[in-house]
Parts: structure tokens; sequence; C-alpha cells
């Protein structure tokens, strides 16, 4: 069985709750803080507009530091496309629309991919004694999720924020039109992203330099030159020497 199909065997999101309930809810939440101790759990939030590589650059990661590799939106699409999803209709909409997914979906899937890894274990660096070491791309993408996730699932430890132009994001994600088969990898629905990405993502990457939380990469140059600077930044990290934001 594959970490999709655990996740996909444990999406549970809870229906509308009476104010009551949402009452209790929210008491009862207060108490059990964080489900991953972050003290154990390493989670670094990989940002930056449509197209500004950060998927390239966390499969690159995966391979040096022993990264599990989260990424939000394939997360959602696999969902959209499982059979039976409750939520299938509702994402595919969203995410033709170049909209985003309400988060308590979202948050879901990913707390429910990190127990699975956990779950199963891996034999990579960081990952022993309960210990584990994630990349979360794409996400959070609104402060909503950004605070509850941070409240709900684990404290994160670092943005990677890489940065580049339209003109480049959009020439890259036509190319990538090309072959990825993806229903958003068309012009009409690329300028949507870039207008949600700029009235929503920026203000969480404001927030997380007020934490001191963010590297900001330059992702215009080649992809090596990309990640050395990266690599850089995640080693600090890890050997705990990273202290307030980069730009790198």
């Amino acid at each position: 069985m594959t970490i999709l199909d655990m996740i996909a065997e444990k999406l549970y999101i809870k229906s509308p709750a009476s104010k009551e309930e949402s009452a209790e809810s929210k008491e009862t939440d207060a108490k059990k803080g964080p489900v991953f101790d972050n003290y154990k759990i390493t989670v670094v939030f990989v940002l930056g507009g449509p197209g500004a590589g950060k998927g390239t650059q966390c499969e690159k990661l995966v391979q040096e530091f022993g990264f599990c590799h989260l990424s939000a939106g394939d997360l959602l699409r696999a969902e959209q496309n499982r059979e039976g999803s409750q939520y299938g209709a509702m994402i595919k909409q969203y995410i033709k629309d170049g909209q985003i997914v309400p988060m308590e979906v979202t948050i879901k899937l990913l707390e429910n991919a990190m127990r699975a890894t956990l779950e199963e274990g891996r034999p990579d660096q960081g990952w022993t004694n309960g210990q584990g070491r994630f990349l979360v791309d794409g996400f959070p993408r609104k402060m909503d999720q950004a605070l509850k996730f941070d409240e709900d699932v684990c404290l994160s430890s670092l943005v990677l924020f890489y940065t580049t132009t339209e003109e480049v994001m959009l020439k890259r994600l036509l190319k990538r039109s090309e072959t990825s088969g993806r229903e958003d990898d068309n012009e009409e629905s690329i300028k949507k992203r870039f207008r949600v990405y700029k009235e929503t993502t920026m203000p969480v990457i404001e927030h997380y330099n007020k934490l001191h939380k963010v590297a900001e990469i330059d992702g215009s140059p080649s992809v090596d030159k990309v990640y050395e600077k990266g690599a850089k930044v995640v080693r600090e990290l890890l050997a705990g020497k990273l202290g307030g934001n980069v730009t790198a």
C-alpha cells in the first residue's frame, strides 16, 4: 500500500458542527495543542509563485537530507481523482478556477500524510526515535492555513521562499503544460494563480518574516545554483545554526 493509499483511507473531515459542538471542539483543541512535537519533527514550508521551481528543489533536498516531500497540490490532485471521494468534485473545481481549496481538507491531508510516513518509518538520517523531516511544498498559501497548521499539526521551523519574475514562471509553466496533463497548466488558469498568489500568499511570507523564519532564495538562475543556496540554509537549520531571516 502506498502512502497516498494510506492517506486516502484515513482522510476524514468533520461536518459543520453546532455552536455548542464548535465551542466544545475549540476548548478541546486548545488543550491538546499540535499533533506533532516540533522538537522531534522538522517542518520546512516551501513557498514561491507557480513555476518558481519549488518541486525541483524539493527533489534535490530530499536526496541530500532525507526529507519526506509532501506536495499539497499533489495530495489534493490525488484526492480529487480518488474513487468515491466526498471532496473530489469540489477540489477539482477549486483547482480549475485557480482558487485555494478550503484549509480543513488540505490540512487534514497533510496531517494524515505525516502520520502515515512516521508510522511506516524511513531509513534516512533524521528519522530515529520518533523524529522526522518534512518538506511541505506549496503550503501554506493563506494566513488561516499557516496559523491552523502551526497550532494544530506542528510548529514549522523554516520557510524556503523561492522568488522569480512572472515572465519566468509563465514560460516554465507553459513548457510544463506540454507534458504535465494538469488542468491548471493553461495560460488562463496560470494568470489566475498569479493573482491569488499575490493576494493571499505574500501576507504569509510577511508573517513568517516577523518570526525570523524566512530564507528568500532567487529561483531565476540554474537549478544547481539555486540548490546550492537552499542546501546551505537547510544545513544550518538542521545543525541549529540558523539565526533568523536569510536572503540568498
